[in-house]
């Protein structure tokens, strides 16, 4: 295991933990921008260069992230496996030395793209094949190959493939998907195991997790929106037998679990109900990463549920399309109230942009200039490490209900908050009567 997990500081579900990597010593809960590519390495709205010796940032350098507080950022094997190639990236001394960044990495297995690039991919129990969007030739990604592709990157948080389908979608597949990722995690881990399940059974025993010493392999829960499958997938064992498949996750002892299969377009009140039910079942020494999910909102329930780290493109992509992050909530910088605005985008925020731009300013380029997205990008991310910090800084100081109140106010000043914000804030354990509307 190549990480400690400390947690510093807990208000009921909520914890503040320092989750010490190989390349950085971060503090949760916490949020990774998202990125693709190694050679145009991109966080979304931002077109990011690499070689091997110099990185070239459209819109914020490698100093403006480690500036605005940026402690891991994720990478696609997917995509990374297309190009630049896993055997280029290990040739030049794995991804952080390709593209000069010193903080840590976790890059994602690939099972994402089943859900967005589904036209192009098969899915068998063997892996999944996909149709190369490069050259249209078929790509056959297993968890082995998975594994050994992510141990060539060299993240410091790599991910096991699994089975995803979408949350909206309902009956066998969901089971189906579920069972899959289980065997698949075995896979992954590479211990020597049989599987026998639905007249399956074979025995895997050849080494896929090389550097275990180095890397540390995240499980993720599948399972869609059904609690019996979802604590199923949480225990990690094809038999439904609550008691047996505990033992089971607590033996495998993997360094950290992600909540997958979210952020589908499923309703809200499912969304939350998942994660706390998964927080709940997950152990209490390691990190647990809700992946897909960027809303501020959304980061500040799961938050005080239990889970630790996020990632979304939504802060990046959302910015591209000339809306800034603020306390408030949005700001369409598109609309033409901006056009005579001197404030900043947000006057309490202090980073780079709202120091130095004006709203009138960013009006008249955000969508016409690429510097005005690279520009609203930078406030967005800067605005998502600012939550991350505040989130953890409360809960170690002991008045995170209070944070949680404060920000309620502040994005619903009529006191209309969602019905399903109140449900998950009575499981978190916080009273925000005083925030809602009599």
């Amino acid at each position: 295991m190549a990480l400690k997990f400390e947690v510093l500081g807990k208000f009921n579900r909520a914890r503040a933990a320092r989750l010490a990597l190989p390349h950085f010593v971060c503090q949760t809960p916490l949020f990774m921008p998202v990125g693709t590519q190694g050679l145009c390495f991109r966080l979304q709205a931002l077109s990011i260069e690499s070689t091997s010796s110099v990185c070239t940032i459209k819109g914020l350098t490698n100093n403006q992230l480690e500036e605005i507080g940026c402690q891991i950022i994720l990478g696609n094997t997917y995509h990374l496996a297309l190009r630049p190639g896993a055997e280029l990236i290990d040739d030049l001394g794995g991804l952080h030395k390709f593209m000069n960044w010193k903080r840590a990495l976790l890059t994602d297995s690939g099972g994402f793209q089943m859900v967005s690039l589904l036209h192009l991919a098969d899915i068998t129990e063997q892996g999944v094949t996909f149709q190369s969007p490069v050259d249209a030739k078929p790509m056959l990604l297993t968890p082995e190959e998975s594994i050994q592709i992510q141990n060539k990157i060299g993240a410091d948080i790599i991910m096991a493939l699994d089975d995803v389908v979408k949350t909206t979608i309902t009956g066998p597949r969901i089971e189906e998907a579920m069972y899959r990722t289980l065997r698949w995690i075995d896979r992954c881990i590479a211990v020597t195991i049989f599987v026998i399940f639905h007249v399956i059974s074979w025995a895997h025993s050849r080494t896929a997790h090389k550097r275990p010493d180095e890397q540390n392999l995240f499980g993720i829960v599948q399972g869609g929106l059904d609690p019996v499958l979802r604590v199923n997938a949480i225990l990690i064992k094809a038999i439904i037998s609550r008691d047996i498949c505990v033992r089971g996750m607590v033996d495998r002892n993997l360094p950290g679990y992600a909540i997958g299969g979210l952020s589908g377009g499923e309703d809200k009140d499912s969304f939350w109900r998942v994660v706390a039910q998964c927080t709940a079942a997950l152990p209490e020494d390691k990190p647990r990463y809700v992946m897909g999910v960027g809303y501020p909102l959304d980061i500040v329930v799961c938050s005080a549920l239990g889970a630790d780290m996020y990632d979304c493109v939504y802060p990046t992509r959302t910015a591209r399309f000339g809306t800034a992050l603020i306390p408030e909530g949005l700001l369409k910088l598109k609309n033409q109230a901006m056009a005579n605005d001197e404030r900043p985008i947000d006057p309490t925020c202090l980073c780079m942009v709202c120091k130095n731009y004006t709203r009138a300013y960013l009006h008249c380029i955000v969508t016409k200039d690429p510097m005005g997205s690279q520009l609203v990008s930078y406030h967005n991310l800067s605005y998502m490490m600012r939550l991350s910090k505040d989130l953890h800084t409360s809960i170690v100081e002991g008045r995170f209900p209070e944070f949680v109140q404060g920000f309620l106010r502040v994005q619903f000043p009529r006191g209309d908050i969602p019905e399903w914000v109140c449900n998950a804030m009575e499981v978190a354990g916080i009273d925000i009567s005083t925030c809602c509307a009599p």
